[in-house]
């Protein structure tokens, strides 16, 4: 069923739980992620890269990540990760796309939140929700391979820049930089929690996303929600164990009558269960009475 972003994270948050974000390079994870949350009865959110979404079929396939989300038992949302083209953000909107992120954390945050009040002005009447990200996360987002030389310290999220850039940006959620990266870490990962609770103090009620969360513990990510983490960003993670599964499968299904089937389910399977792992770790706690 059809939500928006900012409402169904603020929700979330409230019951002590964050909404997992799965990067879907194709409609067969699609599927299987979609199929993981209604099984856990929660909502999920669809990544689409802007690499994906600028290549051949980009349009064709938010459009029918939408059609999907629209039938799903449960909140599926939609968004395109990571834009800085805003031809290619306003495409995508149209298409089907329920939620952006306006990337212009390479920016000074000024001309950040610029650019990001710039998109939201481009969507307008469109009901589209506007995610930024201010600080810079290392990494590349579809390349899980620890960046050379990545240091997560450098630029993280400044506290003090938070409260002017989203009232100049007028963004409904933030992605933060507090230690995470894209990709695989170089050494161990450790989230600098101080500077997330400053800043989640400087942003009020507003949803905080964390990027990059592959490769983070599991304590720091059920942790995420209790210091304000809305939304959590995983790609490498659900990646990298698809892959590995089928590359084991392959052989054996070679061997079979190269049965595509057979490997589609392997596929399938891999992906829903990285989806249902996150799923799970993210749900929103019991009240305890």
């Amino acid at each position: 069923m059809r939500a928006r972003l900012d409402e169904v994270t603020a929700g979330e948050l409230a019951l002590g739980g964050a909404v997992p974000a799965l990067t879907c390079y194709d409609f067969t994870t699609a599927l299987a992620v979609v199929g993981a949350a209604e099984d856990a009865g929660r909502p999920v959110i669809l990544l689409v890269a802007p690499k994906t979404a600028a290549g051949p079929g980009g349009m064709r396939f938010i459009a029918a990540l939408r059609g999907l989300a629209d039938s799903a038992s449960v909140p599926v949302l939609v968004q395109l990760d990571h834009a800085a083209d805003p031809d290619l953000i306003l495409a995508a909107a149209k298409a089907g796309a329920d939620s952006v992120l306006a990337d212009g954390s390479a920016l000074e945050p000024a001309e950040n939140a610029e650019f990001v009040a710039g998109v939201v002005r481009s969507l307008a009447g469109l009901d589209i929700v506007v995610e930024a990200e201010l600080g810079a996360l290392p990494g590349d987002e579809d390349d899980a391979s620890a960046a050379a030389g990545a240091d997560a310290t450098a630029g993280m999220t400044d506290p003090a820049t938070v409260a002017a850039f989203l009232e100049a940006s007028g963004a409904g959620l933030l992605a933060v930089a507090v230690g995470n990266v894209h990709g695989n870490y170089k050494g161990e990962p450790h989230l600098d929690w101080n500077r997330l609770s400053a800043v989640k103090a400087a942003a009020g009620s507003l949803p905080l996303v964390l990027h990059g969360a592959s490769g983070l513990t599991e304590a720091d990510l059920g942790g995420a929600a209790a210091a304000g983490i809305g939304k959590v960003n995983i790609n490498t993670e659900l990646r990298t164990s698809t892959l590995a599964a089928v590359e084991e499968a392959l052989p054996a299904m070679r061997a079979a009558g190269e049965n595509m089937l057979g490997l589609l389910g392997v596929w399938t399977g891999s992906a829903a269960a990285t989806a249902a792992w996150a799923l799970e770790l993210l749900r929103p706690q019991t009240p305890t009475t």
